[in-house]
């Protein structure tokens, strides 16, 4: 019996690939390319009136007992990425995108340990294993899940990276990993450095 290959679908393949753990299943409207438009936006619009209301200047005290390095913080509730300088010259704040669910959402102390400019991204074999038509590598450009800059975690398959889709901004839209603009990324990779201190909550 012959089978018939899925044609490659890049657009579903941008907005699905990444940050997919080894073991963690899509969620269904990742899965779904055809996912009405029309829904997408409004959500898009409640989530960013919700996340930018609850948008806050916030102090590292309470979270860090230090700023050596340099200082991340996550907010997964607000949608929001704090970061902080080592001699507090230096503060953003930035939207981000967030996991779709709870399972998928990892909370805790971690560090950056590798800076990428450009970077690549290859399918894990449990990824590649559900997706048989996703692509083994995908090189740096605009077809890259990870956008212009990815800032890679301790935590295994877990990163701050970029990404091209800027409709995933302010929602819930990843499948673990913390998403920002190209600029905003661009900017963060320029103050952040190897050993800064990362904490997600």
């Amino acid at each position: 019996m012959s089978h018939t290959r899925k044609p490659f679908d890049r657009r579903a393949f941008l907005g699905a690939a990444a940050c997919l753990g080894a073991g963690l299943a899509l969620p269904a409207r990742a899965q779904t390319p055809d996912y009405g438009q029309e829904q997408f936006e409004t959500n898009a619009f409640t989530n960013q009136r919700r996340n930018i209301s609850s948008f806050q200047n916030r102090d590292w005290q309470p979270y860090f007992s230090n700023l050596r390095g340099g200082a991340i913080l996550v907010d997964t509730h607000s949608r929001a990425l704090h970061y902080w300088s080592a001699d507090q010259s230096i503060y953003r704040l930035y939207p981000t995108s967030v996991p779709v669910s709870e399972e998928l959402t990892r909370r805790g102390r971690t560090s950056v340990i590798r800076k990428v400019e450009g970077p690549s991204w290859a399918p894990t074999p449990s990824m590649k294993k559900r997706n048989p038509e996703w692509p083994d590598y995908v090189p740096p450009g605009p077809d890259n899940p990870l956008g212009t800059h990815a800032l890679y975690l301790s935590w295994r398959y877990y990163r701050i990276h970029g990404t091209h889709d800027t409709r995933k901004i302010g929602r819930k839209s990843s499948n673990g990993c913390i998403g920002l603009y190209n600029e905003h990324i661009q900017e963060l990779f320029g103050f952040a450095k190897i050993g800064t201190q990362v904490l997600l909550i």
